[in-house]
């Protein structure tokens, strides 16, 4: 009796079949193998019929060919099918001469060394024997035995495994064990059940019969060699689309149709057997994504937890720098108080002294002063006041900034404020900065532009900074700079954005621009504070501040702040 696995008859199964596909398809390794439009080497046996053999042409054909060949059409891939015998044909998948065989019987021992699609049949076993010899019913009952078995076979392997005692006599095909039977040679042959009876009814070999009922319901599909995933998944995705259209169904109908009994007793057992496969195939499936999801969970969460641990470290970093910045500014700033009250006083004096000075010189000639001679010092002392004076300036700038940056005290962010009028209000002040730097300065405002909740002096403050900047990168006063505000009302921002045609930044600067004291113009009198405390002041606003440069281009730095809803600019 002869099983049959009908799936038109069955949906959940094929319904189970076609879900396995689909997890599998959304695996990250389940990517399609063949690559590149390379050719997937597929082997099976030459005399396997009707599952697979070579015609009367020489040409593969058979139930198995012609599935295969199906799936490689659905799924885009090139086919070379190679059939051999069958202990040759495992020999060159191991040794990487072949890529996949196109059936193979599923074994937990096989599993060790192959991964198996799902299946696309149920093989059963059968004992044959001459007529009139003894019926056997149970494989311990072979002990003692000379039995014919395919070399490689998976009754091969099962009486190797189980140790039954029987004597084996190993053939290369299932017609090569029938044959050897029939002539008188031997106890019985332990053939799968199918071949055997196509291949006794095609060599007319009416001495043998089978000896028992067919035992063992084994799952029959595709394998590769253990770990090649990428290359299993398209042969399995394939055929559950080949059995979800009918097309497997149809294939089976017209190979194996013909030699089924509609009688057989234990056809629900074969499809309970495929049933619980494809389920604990689905389990196994499900478990693999969910531990995949908790890794990268575990590991994301991990990643936080470090960032966080950072930003405490840094925040008790910046407390400390606030609490000594906030005493050094106050020392600092009283001495630098009396220079820049003291210098200009001296400069005056020294200015009113010059004449008295230049007639002693030209009455009596040369004389010392601070203990250097007159003719060189009255060059000398008024650019001298002049550096200690901007000298102090910078003194008392740095002694502002590094308030700025280590400001501990919440800012008042009560207003509702008009983009427009503080980049106006910016231009204005640094207007004579943007002069000198270019001569080609363009403004945008744009109109019925919403407004926003902050502090305008400190958004100005802001502005001021980065068009400053803009002016520093021009390396020629023919290079332009781009001012405009615009708004997003996907996401309710309103922007701010300064182009420049300068020097551009290097993308090795460009994670470090909001870092205190960072800079690159150092030379020219930088503190490294300016975007720091930029950045601050925006991230107060609960903005943002984005830069795209690219070096010998220019820069272009938007200011992003979240809009109040229903106002517009005046």
């Amino acid at each position: 009796m002869i099983f049959t696995f009908r799936q038109t008859q069955h949906p959940i199964i094929g319904t189970f079949l076609l879900v396995v596909a689909c997890v599998i398809a959304i695996f990250p390794h389940c990517s399609k193998a063949s690559g590149h439009g390379a050719t997937i080497r597929v082997g099976g046996d030459h005399n396997y019929p009707p599952y697979e053999f070579l015609n009367e042409q020489g040409e593969p054909d058979g139930y198995n060919t012609e599935l295969t060949l199906a799936i490689a059409e659905v799924m885009g891939i090139k086919v070379d099918i190679q059939l051999g015998g069958w202990d040759e044909m495992r020999h060159q998948l191991e040794n990487g001469d072949i890529d996949a065989l196109q059936g193979m019987v599923f074994s937990k021992e096989r599993a060790k060394d192959y991964d198996f699609s799902p299946p696309h049949a149920v093989v059963h076993q059968s004992i044959f024997t001459r007529k009139g010899s003894p019926t056997i019913s149970e494989l311990t009952e072979l002990k003692d035995k000379e039995v014919i078995v395919q070399s490689g076979g998976i009754m091969h392997d099962h009486l190797l495994q189980n140790r039954v005692g029987a004597k084996l006599i190993l053939v290369d095909t299932h017609a090569d064990a029938l044959r050897l039977l029939a002539s008188g040679q031997h106890d019985y042959a332990l053939v799968a059940n199918l071949p055997g009876l196509y291949t006794g009814k095609a060599l007319e070999l009416s001495n043998i019969i089978p000896a028992g009922k067919p035992f063992g319901a084994q799952l029959y599909g595709y394998s590769v060699l253990k770990g090649k995933h990428d290359l299993l998944a398209q042969f399995s995705e394939g055929l559950a689309i080949l059995k979800n259209t009918g097309r497997q169904q149809a294939l089976y109908d017209k190979w194996l149709g013909p030699l089924e009994d509609k009688g057989m007793g234990w056809k629900n057992l074969g499809l309970a057997a495929a049933f619980v496969s494809t389920l604990l195939l689905l389990i196994l499936s499900i478990i693999m994504f969910w531990n995949r999801a908790l890794s990268r969970e575990v590991a994301r969460r991990t990643q936080e937890q470090q960032l966080q641990q950072q930003q405490l470290i840094q925040a008790d970093k910046m407390t400390s720098l606030g609490i000594l910045v906030s005493g050094v500014a106050h020392e600092i700033n009283n001495p630098s108080s009396l220079l820049l009250l003291n210098l200009p006083i001296l400069k005056d004096v020294y200015q009113d002294a010059e004449d008295i000075l230049e007639a002693h010189y030209q009455e009596h000639g040369d004389f010392l002063i601070g203990g250097l001679a007159y003719s060189r010092m009255r060059d000398e002392i008024p650019p001298m006041l002049d550096d200690m004076l901007t000298g102090t300036h910078r003194i008392r700038r740095i002694v502002d900034d590094l308030r700025d940056f280590a400001r501990q005290e919440p800012t008042e962010l009560s207003e509702t404020v008009d983009l427009n009028d503080v980049i106006a209000t910016a231009i204005r002040l640094v207007d004579n900065t943007i002069s000198k730097s270019t001569r080609h300065f363009k403004v945008e405002y744009a109109e019925n532009l919403p407004c926003f909740e902050g502090n305008a002096q400190r958004i100005e403050q802001v502005v001021i900074n980065l068009i400053i900047n803009a002016c520093q990168a021009l390396e020629s006063p023919d290079n332009g700079i781009s001012v405009r505000t615009f708004y997003l009302a996907h996401d309710n921002m309103i922007k701010f954005e300064v182009c420049d045609q300068g020097c551009g930044i290097d993308p090795d600067h460009l994670p470090h621009l909001s870092d205190p004291f960072f800079t690159t113009k150092r030379e020219q009198g930088g503190t490294g504070l300016g975007l720091s405390v930029s950045f601050s002041i925006v991230q107060e606003h609960g903005g943002t501040l984005a830069y795209d440069s690219k070096l010998a281009q220019g820069t272009c730095v938007t200011l992003s702040l979240p809009a109040i809803k229903g106002t517009t600019s005046s």
